[in-house]
């Protein structure tokens, strides 16, 4: 299809192809130029201009049996042909354009003297552009997957421009794959480090201010279970940060065993923190929600084995399968910027379970409780039943440190992908490694020193909500 000479239907699918004859005997390398626009062409070598150029060079024609040799050049739009979407794509084709070149019959690789393309294009920062070729199964036959490689490809990457040396000849692009600099990488890290570090001492003073209410004053049940969870979720962040600094100051100079502990021990954390986070929700659906005729019986302590407990079971499967070791980050140009005793990329799919699909689900339930919660407490507002000191701020604040509380900011993450994501990455690290602090200020202005008007706001709205259910049946 790609070599068919018929203008009309080159023209329906959005092929632009060039057609020469080579002499074997004449063999000569061939300059030609190329453009999404206008296609392929000859090249006049005192041609200016910012179209891409092909370098095909004479070897390839000597090593073929035929006296004369046809070589098809064709240029594709791929999203007016519309043919490739099930290829596994994992960046953006550069002006949605794919050249194809053949030279003769036969299928030609392993040159020594490279085939050259050189991509126009302009500016772009903070990308990736890896030289790719489409793999001969697009679509996935008998267990194959189809997509672009770059094996057998080396990329000189340019401000306006980036030369393609392939060793074979097939559909060729460039891909773009947004990327960090490796400054911007180590200033991440920079602020994750100071920002755990300090968390871990907040955390610290969380957990005694915690200890301190519930022995110091007597509180009703629910406002002491409501602080006994808030203890818990900030020591499995502080479990979180101590992980984070472990593995920043210790992997890459420790042993392999060793590593996989300290992943294990890293990947238990975080898994604590969302579950935390989980139940926390469960707690304010609860008390907001279902809010009449609720007892359970030792109800911290099961809360506590569900806590720490499931982690330990979805860690001691994935060690059992050896899913935890070194794991790499790299620059653009391959260059190491930190090593993390983590999930090793051949287990990923256990990374995207229990991590990012894991924490998608509480984060919708939460979400969906800080929803009623919010609503139930403006509505509270709106009539007058909250009076005295509970002012618009003190409903802000309670709503706010929900928000913190419930792991809201968790889900940038989920906006971390793409050119524009460094800006959002920044204030992923910083919002989620002070996340220890913002909840210690949170539970010093919400329970203190106003311990008998605030006995945790909370308690208030579940009090007069249960007193407006009983008047209302």
């Amino acid at each position: 299809l790609l070599q068919s000479g018929e203008p009309e239907l080159q023209s329906q699918l959005g092929l632009k192809t060039l057609h020469l004859n080579v002499s074997r005997a004449d063999a000569r390398d061939v300059l030609i130029k190329f453009s999404p626009t206008e296609g392929p062409s000859m090249l006049n070598t005192t041609e200016k201009g910012k179209a891409g150029k092909i370098h095909l060079p004479r070897e390839i024609y000597r090593s073929l049996s035929s006296q004369i040799v046809r070589v098809v050049v064709t240029v594709l739009n791929i999203q007016q042909l519309n043919m490739f979407k099930e290829v596994n794509q994992t960046g953006q084709v550069l002006d949605d354009t794919v050249v194809t070149i053949t030279v003769g019959d036969t299928s030609i690789s392993g040159l020594q003297d490279p085939v050259q393309l050189t991509f126009a294009h302009r500016e772009l920062p903070h990308v990736l552009c890896p030289c790719s070729w489409l793999s001969p199964h697009v679509v996935p036959v008998a267990g194959r997957t189809g997509g672009w490689h770059s094996s057998g490809c080396v990329t000189q990457p340019g401000d306006k421009e980036t030369v393609c040396s392939c060793d074979h000849l097939t559909l060729f692009t460039l891909l773009l794959n947004p990327v960090l600099e490796s400054s911007t990488a180590q200033s991440l890290i920079a602020v994750a480090t100071a920002g755990c570090g300090v968390a871990m001492v907040f955390s610290i003073f969380t957990v005694t201010f915690c200890v301190f209410l519930r022995c110091r004053f007597r509180f009703e049940e629910t406002v002491r279970i409501n602080l006994g969870l808030h203890m818990n979720l900030v020591a499995s962040l502080f479990l979180l940060n101590l992980a984070f600094l472990l593995n920043s100051t210790l992997s890459g100079r420790i042993q392999p065993g060793t590593c996989k502990v300290l992943g294990g021990f890293t990947h238990y954390s975080l898994l604590c923190c969302f579950t935390w986070m989980a139940l926390e929700g469960c707690q304010l659906y609860l008390l907001f929600v279902k809010v009449l005729g609720i007892y359970i019986h030792h109800y911290l302590v099961k809360m506590c084995l569900l806590g720490w407990g499931f982690p330990i079971l979805v860690v001691g499967v994935a060690g059992a399968i050896g899913s935890y070791g070194e794991y790499s980050i790299e620059t653009t140009h391959h260059q190491l910027i930190a090593r993390l005793c983590w999930i090793t990329p051949k287990h990923l799919l256990l990374h995207y379970i229990t991590n990012c699909s894991y924490f998608s689900l509480i984060f919708l339930f939460n979400m969906a409780v800080f929803g009623v919660v919010t609503h139930k407490s403006c509505s509270l507002q709106g009539t007058g039943a909250a009076k005295g000191d509970r002012k618009t701020w003190k409903v802000t604040l309670v709503a706010a440190g929900l928000f913190c509380l419930l792991g809201a900011t968790w889900a940038l993450s989920f906006l971390t992908y793409g050119i524009s994501s460094a800006p959002v990455l920044y204030l992923f690290t910083i919002l989620n490694s002070l996340q220890g602090i913002f909840i210690f200020i949170w539970l010093v202005i919400l329970y203190y020193p106003k311990t008998k008007e605030t006995t945790g706001s909370l308690s208030y709205i579940i009090r007069h909500d249960k007193n407006t259910t009983v008047s209302q049946d």
